[in-house]
């Protein structure tokens, strides 16, 4: 009879391992086909919110000048998102909270790192404050003029501390 207790009780230590790293897998990275877009830099999948670490986009009422006039800047950087996510399979990274509570994530469709995608294209920044990552994505678009290079802006960050 002790060899059995012995054998369960490292059966069941065995699961109890397998289930915690099961746990920590699923926390880590983050699969989802339900995705909500909340703006440029922030999308929820399911009931996690994650903002992508690493960049800035423009805030959702952010208005910018562009030939045409004024647009709606942060909403087009949303809507470049949204373009992007939609029917696709979102996988993110969990690398965190930020000093809001806030999960920190970098997020992938396909393979590509959608805070690439948005600094590269011109919709998002690199955040030099909190990362390197991004800048030479943000210097390609900067030098292409894509996107909100193309424009006149107000930096994210300064927009938000001026509004």
């Amino acid at each position: 009879m002790a060899f059995k207790k012995v054998q369960y009780c490292v059966s069941l230590k065995f699961s109890i391992i397998y289930l915690i790293s099961s746990l920590f897998l699923i926390v880590n990275n983050l699969f989802a086909s339900h995705v909500t877009v909340v703006d440029g830099d922030t999308i929820k999948l399911g009931d996690i919110k994650i903002r992508f670490s690493g960049i800035d986009a423009p805030e959702i009422n952010q208005t910018c000048i562009a030939s045409e006039g004024k647009v709606a800047c942060g909403k087009i950087s949303k809507d470049t998102l949204i373009a992007k996510v939609t029917n696709n399979k979102i996988s993110c990274t969990d690398e965190g909270k930020d000093v809001y509570g806030r999960v920190l994530g970098e997020c992938f469709v396909n393979g590509l790192s959608l805070s690439s995608y948005l600094v590269r294209e011109g919709f998002a920044f690199a955040y030099r404050k909190y990362s390197n990552k991004y800048i030479q994505d943000e210097e390609y678009a900067k030098s292409n003029k894509l996107g909100m290079w193309s424009m006149e802006f107000e930096y994210p960050w300064d927009f938000r501390s001026n509004n």
